[in-house]
């Protein structure tokens, strides 16, 4: 570890507070890269996972507030987040700015064990299991954190924080991270696939449009699934849809004899009348080895085996 590194390592670990001990079992799912990283997907992919093992789980994200659970009839993107309203179609989720309020009232709803959203690369409470995720394709940069690097902070301290890395791209991509970085942790090649859901996308002329991270990885998903991609419209992560840019887009997608395409996060945040008028191509990520994953998971076994008179 160089001099710098150990430098800011030693100031992190002074200026952050010190994990609180979670009142229940805590999958803390986290990235040291900016955005688009998978890191939603993750978290789903983990709390179905985990579901399917028979455990009752929850899922907190950041927020702001006293702990609300995500109501899918009731809240808006702006009242809890595009991303923790997709997560709710999955599992029970909850936002607050205290995750240890709002581990403790998934606790009382039931929950066994809790994927906390955002849980690294600096953990607020201590995880019984901590993911890292981060995109192959981009990679990790010099390794350093801003403003000398990409990161957040420095790949060595936020890989010894870590359980696993999932690194999330093609074969190519995950073959040149492994080149690339040392990360001194293991890792897990995962990649986001499109989900079966029965539409014929072949030669389907579509004007694509995302507000995600990575952008052009939803636009290769398309080109993937054969449709025939005329128009691309790369947004802000998590940019307004306001009704000017959408009859904009509308209108642009019309000229081009094209049928509008999103995401499932940005079609959170469609004006209802424009709904009916926008395709989704949902992904879902897909995992090469569940194995080292699952071995980390039997840790919280015990803790999450025992009665629970709320389930």
């Amino acid at each position: 570890m160089g001099a710098l590194t150990a430098l800011l390592a030693r100031l992190i670990g002074r200026a952050r507070p010190v994990p609180q001990r979670a009142p229940l079992p805590v999958v803390a799912v986290g990235s040291l890269s900016h955005g688009g990283t998978g890191k939603t997907p993750t978290v789903i992919a983990l709390a179905q996972h985990l579901a399917a093992q028979g455990r009752v789980v929850h899922v907190v994200t950041s927020g702001t507030g006293a702990p609300r659970r995500v109501d899918e009839r009731r809240h808006r993107p702006d009242d809890v987040g595009d991303e923790a309203l997709l997560i709710a179609a999955f599992a029970p989720t909850w936002v607050a700015d205290d995750p240890m309020a709002a581990l403790a009232a998934a606790k009382d709803e039931g929950a066994e064990v809790v994927v906390l959203e955002g849980g690294l690369p600096i953990p607020p409470v201590v995880p019984d299991v901590a993911v890292l995720v981060e995109d192959a394709v981009r990679g990790l940069g010099n390794g350093r954190a801003r403003p000398f690097g990409p990161l957040k902070i420095p790949l060595k301290v936020g890989v010894a924080e870590a359980d696993v890395m999932i690194t999330v791209g093609t074969d190519a991509a995950q073959d040149r991270f492994a080149e690339a970085y040392d990360v001194e942790v293991p890792t897990v090649p995962a990649r986001l696939v499109p989900l079966q859901t029965g539409m014929d996308w072949g030669g389907m002329r579509v004007y694509a449009f995302a507000g995600i991270g990575v952008p052009e990885r939803f636009f290769a998903s398309l080109q993937d699934v054969g449709a025939k991609v005329v128009a691309k419209h790369a947004l802000t992560d998590h940019q307004e849809l306001t009704p000017a840019l959408m009859t904009r887009m509308e209108r642009e997608a019309w000229a081009l004899g094209a049928q509008m395409v999103t995401t499932e996060k940005d079609a959170i945040r469609l004006p209802s009348q424009l709904r009916p008028k926008v395709l989704v191509l949902p992904v879902r990520l897909d995992l090469h080895d569940w194995s080292l994953v699952d071995a980390l998971l039997l840790k919280i076994t015990a803790k999450s085996s025992g009665p629970n008179v709320n389930r």
